[in-house]
This record gives C-alpha cells, sequence and structure tokens, in this order.
C-alpha cells in the first residue's frame, strides 16, 4: 500500500495541504500578470504552491507560457544568463527547429551554438560568447518579453533560490540592471522565491533596494492545526485507518504546524498504525523522529558558540527581554551588544526566524532536541 504522506519532494494533487488562498492568490496574479514574490522559511511548501498555480494555469489558461527556473547552483551573472536563455528558449516551443529559430532570431548576434541529445529528457545546450553578453546582456533579459510578444501570450517566469543572486559580484548593480529591464515588461510576469527567508527580505523590502515594491509581496503562514486535523484523518480513512482528531491535532502540534515535519511525522505513525492509532503511536513515532535527526542536531549545535547556545537557552526558557541585565546575567550572554550580535548570527545561521519582535525557532524538531536532550 503507498503511503498517503509526502515530504522532502515538490508536492502533488491530493497530497497537497490546503493553501487554498494562497493558491487562488498566485493564479489571479499570473493571470492578471502581477509579479509576486513569496517569501517564507525554508520547508514550508512554498515551491509545492508555486507548482500548483502552474498546474492549474498551464491546464486552464492556453495564452499563459510557463517557465521554471532554479538559481540553486547558480552563483554569477553568466552562469544566471545561461540558464534564463536556456530555459526561456525551452519554454517558447515544443519542437526542436522552432526553438533553434527563436534563438537565431532574438540572439543571433551571440553567434549561439545549439545541441540536442535524441533522449527527449535531456536538456538543451546552449553555447554562445559569454564574455559578449555580459558586457552587453539586454537581449538576455528582455528574451522572455520578446518571445511572449511573438507568441502573442503571456509568459510568467517562475525564479525559485532567488536570494542566490546576493551572492553575485555587485549584485547590487545586477539588482538593478534586472529591475531596469523587468519593470518594462508588458508581456511578462515573474514569481520570485527562495529558501532563505532573511536574504528575501533583504532584497524585497528594504527602500534602498532595487526590488523594493516590485510585486505583490506574500508572506506565507503555517497551515492551520485544524487543517492539518482533516488532512491527515482523511489520509488515514483512505487506508482503511484511524486517527482520532485528537491524536491527528496531537501530530500539528509536536510539529508546531511544520509542513514538512507533519508530513514526515504523519507518515511515521502511519506505518506504526495497524487499523486505530492511539496516543502512545504518535508520542513513540515522534520521539524516534527525533532520535533519527539527532546526529544532525548534534552536528549543528557543535558549530556554536557557548553564548549562542545560551541565546537559545534563553529563547527556549521563555525569555522576551533578550537584553535586560537579569537574561544577560543569568545565561552569560556578555553585553547587550554582544546579546543582538548573536541574535543575529543565529538569524543568518537560519536558526532562529526572526519577525519584529517575535523570534522563533525555524525547526521545531531541533528546539525539542535542545530542550530535552541538550541543555
Amino acid at each position: 500500500m503507498e503511503v498517503p504522506f509526502t515530504f522532502g519532494k515538490l508536492v502533488h494533487d491530493d497530497d497537497f495541504t490546503n493553501r487554498i488562498l494562497e493558491s487562488k492568490r498566485l493564479v489571479s496574479n499570473f493571470e492578471s500578470s502581477i509579479n509576486t514574490i513569496l517569501i517564507s522559511p525554508r520547508r514550508w511548501g512554498k515551491s509545492s504552491l508555486v507548482l500548483k498555480a502552474t498546474k492549474q494555469i498551464s491546464k486552464n489558461s492556453k495564452g499563459i507560457v510557463i517557465c521554471m527556473m532554479d538559481l540553486n547552483n547558480i552563483r554569477s551573472e553568466d552562469q544566471f544568463y545561461k540558464l534564463i536563455a536556456t530555459k526561456v528558449l525551452q519554454a517558447s516551443a515544443s519542437r526542436v527547429d522552432s526553438i533553434l529559430e527563436n534563438a537565431k532570431s532574438f540572439l543571433g548576434r551571440f553567434i549561439p551554438n545549439l545541441s540536442f541529445s535524441p533522449d527527449p529528457g535531456t536538456e538543451l545546450k546552449l553555447s554562445m560568447d559569454w564574455d559578449e553578453v555580459k558586457k552587453d546582456p539586454d537581449d538576455i533579459l528582455d528574451l522572455a518579453e520578446r518571445i511572449a510578444v511573438k507568441l502573442k501570450k503571456n509568459l510568467v517566469l517562475c525564479i525559485d533560490e532567488f536570494q542566490n543572486i546576493s551572492e553575485f559580484e555587485d549584485s547590487l548593480g545586477f539588482q538593478r540592471k534586472l529591475r531596469s529591464h523587468w519593470q518594462l515588461h508588458q508581456h511578462v510576469s515573474y514569481c520570485l522565491y527562495g529558501s532563505k527567508r532573511h536574504m528575501l527580505m533583504e532584497v524585497f523590502s528594504s527602500p534602498s533596494m532595487p526590488f523594493y515594491k516590485f510585486g505583490d509581496l506574500i508572506f506565507l503562514e503555517k497551515i492551520k492545526e485544524e487543517e492539518w486535523i482533516t488532512f491527515i484523518t482523511e489520509r488515514f480513512e483512505g487506508t482503511d485507518k484511524t486517527i482520532s482528531n485528537t491524536e491527528a491535532a496531537g501530530i500539528a502540534r509536536l510539529c508546531e504546524n511544520h509542513p514538512y515535519y507533519v508530513q514526515q511525522l504523519s507518515q511515521q505513525v502511519w506505518l506504526r498504525t495497524v487499523r486505530i492509532c492511539d496516543s502512545d503511536t504518535v508520542q513513540i513515532a515522534f520521539e524516534d523522529l527525533v532520535m533519527q535527526l539527532s546526529m544532525l542536531f548534534q552536528i549543528l549545535t557543535d558549530d556554536l558558540s557557548s553564548r549562542q547556545i545560551n541565546f537559545l537557552n534563553a529563547i527556549i526558557s521563555g525569555e522576551e527581554q533578550l537584553t535586560s541585565q537579569r537574561v544577560l546575567h543569568t545565561y552569560n550572554l556578555g553585553t547587550s551588544a554582544n546579546a543582538l550580535k548573536v541574535k543575529r548570527s543565529l538569524h543568518d545561521k537560519e536558526i532562529l526566524d526572526i519577525v519584529g519582535k517575535t523570534i522563533n525557532f525555524n525547526d521545531p524538531l531541533y528546539k525539542y532536541w535542545l530542550e530535552n536532550y541538550y541543555l
């Protein structure tokens, strides 16, 4: 029997949990050519949400072309230009000769060399004089718009791990270059998202940055407990197993409604359930999951300074006035300036998620492990 819970990969169709309003908003933005920026901590389902919306667009809106890019391994302007040219050309047509025609028509001055493998699953290989491209990248940056005009369609360009452009040499200059071109496009809209929330926030929420107010800024929230209850109980019922609302809520609470972990723990509970799930099964599965991750958590903790660990201890203990003299003394955090520096470092390491005055652990199971097995 197939396990009815999915984690660690893109979630499709029935495995997708709620996100009805967010999905409708994305689809509406895509149909209306509105740029979208999607921000949340890692493993909250951004990529799966975008995939769901693009699949709906592809099914229902024949006048819209979807182009997907992932900057995961992109570390330079050259690599970015190569990837965007390749992906946009691939999205422009399904026939090899049509792709070649578009390449020659729109990028001819760079004398592109294209090669195709007989294997249809192999991607297009595009060779250009990338030094010339970098000197004058206008044709590359406007390629999507020009192809959309030719096709008489709108194009939605979805770019995952967009925060990686922050690591480019002269990142600010590159961002200005992108914005100056993309803001003029009338037939292309952009959906920009990634796994490093704090870096994306710096790119999109600062008035001094080129991409400030570039589009509809969506902060993805956690899925609510009641929605998890419905999802978990229905998945159990669909495989002739039973879990009560109470136990399903227990799974969501133990994982603090973290999408990745709720799916993972639900899977472990489901595997341990013969017919009817009880509270002991949930708790045992949870402790086993924490133990499976304990080596990773230990490695992560070994890389922290004593003051960083002390700061995490203060958070776990419920302290709110983290720069007060009492907290600084109790947890040996040094001066208030040191405490603020430690907080920033834990934020940069993506251990803590800081929004305004609210501080949370990005990984709820790491928090549990620290509190119950380390501190």
